[in-house]
């Protein structure tokens, strides 16, 4: 008898009901922000690939390693990790300001790169030509931080005032 609650497979209290599972905390926004983060995710890595098959050519040449593609190197990795970081099942909005440094990073290295290539003529050379592709790719990976540090920026707007158990200010339940 005190081994009951195994022919139902589960103790009643703890049934997992749709008010407790996965799917009912899943939303919209919820969807968009992990659709930004993948993307943002897979863009870093492609900044990354980039820019250090500048860096490994120039170190099989014997020449010096240019702080300039390391910044975009150290750009796509920070932005990678903090993509795949961002994914964690916590409020991730608390670290919007993370996103808007990231952005910022991102801003300075369009900026660096941006006028060294947009106004370049490439003439068939296929390494200007991958470069100007490069900043594109730094353009819109600085629009997609941007926008989810606005995102993340509103919903921190919105939940710094929400009632809460700990402020006092929390919704009774009867």
């Amino acid at each position: 008898m005190a081994l009951k609650f195994l022919s139902r497979r589960s103790m009643k209290g703890e049934k997992a009901t749709l008010g407790t599972s996965f799917w009912s905390h899943f939303t919209l926004p919820g969807a968009i922000l992990i659709f930004l983060r993948f993307f943002q995710f897979v863009l870093g890595i492609t900044v990354i690939a980039l820019y250090a098959v500048d860096l490994d050519n120039a170190r099989k040449a014997g020449k010096y390693t240019d702080s300039k593609w390391v910044w975009a190197v150290v750009c796509g990795t920070l932005g990678a990790i903090m993509a795949l970081v961002s994914l964690a099942p916590v409020k991730a909005w608390i670290f919007f300001w993370v996103d808007f440094f990231v952005f910022v990073c991102y801003l300075v290295a369009f900026g660096i790169f941006g006028k060294m290539y947009i106004p370049e003529n490439a003439e068939g050379n296929k390494g200007i030509i991958r470069m100007k592709n490069a900043v594109w790719l730094l353009l819109t990976n600085m629009l997609l931080w941007f926008i989810t540090a606005v995102w993340n920026g509103f919903f921190f707007w919105r939940e710094r005032n929400a009632r809460t158990t700990h402020t006092g200010r929390a919704h009774t339940h009867v």
